[in-house]
């Protein structure tokens, strides 16, 4: 993958063309985070991530396509209500989810570019924040989301069964990726 060019990938709206080839990229990406869940939620986890390539309730998903393979995807949605139907968290701005970069793919900036998209988008719904909620299994993504600018937001934490799920949060007039 890294011999390609990186401005051949293209940051685009996935469509229904692409809901398998979607699956099986965010199976292969969230692989690697098996090994930190027991088996029961492990299996649940596959279960979530396959029916997230549906994009139900989103209002953008987004894939990266390297060469007419997709490498990356990201998930935007309205709200809390919307992401992970927890109302009580009161976001009501953007949120990310499910993103993800196919291993093969990853130190190509793919995951700042798909973050880029989804901030552009966010902008242009009007929206001041947006936001994420994340893992400390997912220690690479927490740096990238710090770089970009993302700050905790601890106030919007839950809990996952066992797992503490962290809130993280960017102020779009400020946001360092564009």
């Amino acid at each position: 993958m890294k011999a390609k060019q990186q401005r051949d990938i293209c940051i685009r709206d996935a469509n229904s063309q692409d809901r398998e080839r979607i699956k099986q990229h965010l199976l292969d990406a969230y692989q690697q985070y098996e090994q930190h869940l027991s088996v029961d939620r492990w299996t649940r986890y596959k279960e979530e991530i396959a029916e997230s390539a549906e994009g139900r309730q989103t209002i953008a998903f987004l894939v990266a396509d390297w060469g007419g393979e997709i490498v990356g995807s990201v998930q935007l949605f309205a709200s809390s209500q919307a992401a992970y139907d927890r109302p009580e968290l009161e976001i009501h701005s953007p949120i990310i989810r499910f993103l993800a970069v196919s291993p093969q793919a990853r130190g190509n900036g793919i995951a700042a570019r798909l973050i880029g998209e989804a901030v552009r988008r966010s902008r242009e719904l009007g929206a001041a924040t947006l936001h994420l909620h994340t893992t400390d299994m997912m220690e690479a993504a927490v740096k990238l989301y710090e770089r970009l600018g993302f700050a905790r937001a601890a106030d919007k934490d839950f809990f996952n069964g066992e797992t503490h799920v962290k809130s993280y949060w960017l102020r779009l007039d400020e946001a360092r990726v564009s």
